[in-house]
């Protein structure tokens, strides 16, 4: 197995421990992902994003600056077992020498606050990949999901859990977190600035990631761009109609155009279930998106984007460690071992040889 993992939040997690004064770090930890399990598990390549949420009170370039400072610190302390990754040889290199790769990556535009100097500078700090927003509107464009509305829905779903709530406010919640969920914005996609960005990063080599982005968005970035583009954590909105989901349309369109789309463990984001109910997430259920994915788009369009470490942990894929369990439910679903090795690495390497070369700043 050569595992491919197109995104995990552990860096912004490591950071989040550090500031509550608790250690924490890459090699070894209570996370979901760490360097040893990933080793252990036939690991490739992880993306690592440094995830920036643009609703808290700080600067949103300050905040991926700290973060990027404790990436660079974990690859100097861990670099017995892992490089990073700037061009696409460099993963092949790093094999070679008995070494994970690490690829960094940004999920959340907003932090160059509309400024492509600062797009360039994350290019020279090694990010290879952008996620336009995450779930608020910024420079760049509109998300499907505002977790401003989001705080609010999910804290009245958390009062329904809790039990108290009369009929009508069950039935008022439910319609809400519908509504929040299955709403899809397909008019506001990407700013003028969002298209001058896609632009840049295409002569640069950094690859666009539509995940988070709204419906009119991916449109925006599939008629404003030639090369393949990703949406690294999305699953099939066929299947879960979560509107963090691909439709059917975009997953062919995507395909069409030689991208890839990875497999995101949130139980949210596989599966609808009442307000209220507990959703832990099964293996079953990232079988049913797999099958569905392929059915529309093509086995060459799957791969894996784990959304590790920014997700609750999913019961039946709690971690890296568990990898090797969703090989073998796919291959038990009747995916063959070529079709595996597309998913779990050789979809996402495809791209990334076509991207990932000697751009222009």
């Amino acid at each position: 197995m050569k595992l491919v993992d197109m995104h995990c939040d552990t860096i912004s997690e490591i950071l989040k421990y550090r500031r509550q004064g608790e250690s924490c770090a890459l090699r070894n930890n209570t996370l979901h992902i760490d360097l040893e399990r990933m080793r252990g598990s036939g690991y490739l390549l992880q993306n690592f994003a440094l995830f920036v949420d643009a609703g808290e009170k700080y600067s949103p370039w300050d905040e991926v600056c700290a973060l990027y400072e404790v990436y660079r610190e974990e690859l100097a302390a861990n670099e017995d077992i892992v490089a990073p990754v700037y061009r696409f040889e460099d993963i092949a290199k790093n094999r070679a020498a008995g070494k994970l790769s690490a690829l960094l990556t940004v999920e959340e535009g907003a932090v160059c606050q509309g400024d492509l100097e600062k797009l360039k500078r994350l290019y020279e700090m090694g990010v290879r990949m952008l996620t336009l927003t995450w779930n608020y509107p910024n420079e760049l464009g509109y998300p499907n999901l505002d977790s401003r509305i989001g705080k609010q829905v999910w804290a009245r779903c958390k009062r329904l859990r809790e039990g108290g709530c009369t009929e009508a406010e069950k039935t008022d919640i439910q319609a809400a977190l519908a509504q929040y969920l299955g709403t899809p914005d397909t008019e506001r996609g990407l700013t003028e600035r969002g298209l001058e960005f896609v632009d840049c990063m295409e002569r640069m080599g950094m690859i666009v990631d539509v995940s988070h982005l709204s419906d009119a968005g991916f449109y925006d970035v599939l008629q404003h761009t030639r090369k393949p583009f990703v949406a690294s954590h999305s699953n099939a909105r066929e299947v879960c109609g979560c509107v963090r989901n691909l439709t059917d349309d975009m997953i062919r369109k995507l395909s069409e155009r030689g991208g890839c789309m990875g497999l995101n463990f949130c139980a949210d984001f596989l599966e609808t279930v009442p307000a209220g109910r507990e959703n832990p997430g099964t293996i079953e259920s990232v079988v049913r998106h797999a099958k569905h994915i392929v059915r529309v788009g093509g086995v060459e369009v799957l791969g894996l984007g784990s959304d590790f470490d920014g997700i609750d942990t999913n019961r039946e894929l709690p971690g890296a460690q568990s990898m090797e369990r969703l090989w073998d439910a796919l291959h038990e679903a009747g995916f063959t071992e070529r079709e595996l090795d597309l998913i779990f690495g050789g979809n996402v390497l495809r791209v990334y040889e076509e991207i990932l070369k000697q751009g222009m700043i």
